[in-house]
């Protein structure tokens, strides 16, 4: 049975986002570019997304050792990272895990090529809305963050079911709202989400799609 964590909430509210500003911002632009993922995306000015997605030693270490603590991972362990960017949290995790095997993917060219050249042969260029080149439960946990709602309803109904064949356990993260503020700080913030659900609803989702993992929702 799938449970609601609290792992990587703390360090997305460390970062201070001016929701108005980014509505004002010749939005529908800065949409359709940080739509393609490239550079501007993940380096290029603010307003296209990250605004300089660069590697911070210890960033990502508090996320990579909740992770394992709450999964039990140890060097026999195996993870795949769904949505893994730069591969910043796997790199962590293979920096307190040496032996741990890894593997993420990404539609982003751009985010595997700039990745840790530590994990980079790791990681590989995959759309998650398709099936995923991997055996049933080939991984001990499937790990995705911040990438599932960039998705439509149909593809979530493909990402979640091959999340829950090719893992033995789950963990998600997703952008979703509680109330008329947080989905308007949502909808003012977000260039790439693709799917504005409540909590109840994405609850009602993961039901509905027979997802049993566990999950997170941040919030604006």
């Amino acid at each position: 049975m799938n449970k609601k964590l609290n792992i990587i909430t703390s360090l997305h509210t460390s970062t201070k986002r001016n929701y108005l500003e980014r509505m004002n911002d010749s939005k529908i632009k800065c949409m359709e570019i940080a739509n393609k993922f490239d550079e501007r995306y993940w380096d290029g000015e603010r307003r296209y997304g990250y605004g300089g997605y660069k590697y911070i030693p210890g960033r990502w270490k508090p996320v990579a050792e909740k992770i394992i603590e709450k999964y039990k991972l140890n060097n026999n362990s195996s993870i795949l990272d769904v949505g893994c960017g730069k591969g910043f949290l796997l790199f962590e995790i293979k920096k307190l895990l040496p032996k741990i095997k890894i593997n993420g993917f990404d539609i982003s060219e751009y985010g595997i090529n700039n990745s840790p050249k530590e994990v980079r042969e790791f990681l590989f260029i995959h759309d998650a809305s398709t099936n995923y080149p991997c055996k049933n439960n080939e991984f001990d946990l499937v790990i995705s963050i911040n990438t599932l709602h960039n998705l439509k309803i149909n593809q979530l109904k493909i990402a979640l079911g091959e999340l829950e064949r090719v893992g033995k356990k789950k963990y998600i993260v997703v952008e979703s709202y509680n109330n008329e503020e947080e989905l308007f700080n949502l909808q003012c913030w977000a260039l790439t989400c693709q799917s504005f659900f409540s909590e109840n609803e994405w609850i009602w989702i993961f039901k509905e799609f027979n997802y049993t993992g566990d999950y997170e929702f941040i919030y604006f």
